[in-house]
């Protein structure tokens, strides 16, 4: 089991609305509730993830996935 930071696929999301967060070999990047992709540093995920796992935005929720990046054969 890897627990690489491309081993995680992060969801912030309300009742209305998720967004993920994930890496891959070219760094971080949102894919949005409309389905658009963001590429995005480090820096900017946490500054998306810190307010919601601070309680700062109540309605949010933050779920964490594991999974196996994929290996060079994909």
């Amino acid at each position: 089991m890897k627990l690489t930071n491309d081993s995680y696929l992060i969801r912030i999301g309300t009742d209305n609305f998720t967004e993920q967060y994930c890496r891959d070999k070219n760094g971080w990047f949102k894919v949005s509730a409309r389905d658009r992709t963001f590429r995005m540093t480090a820096e900017q995920v946490l500054n998306h993830l810190l307010p919601a796992l601070a309680g700062v935005k109540p309605n949010l929720t933050v779920k964490v996935e594991h999974r196996d990046p994929p290996g060079p054969e994909e």
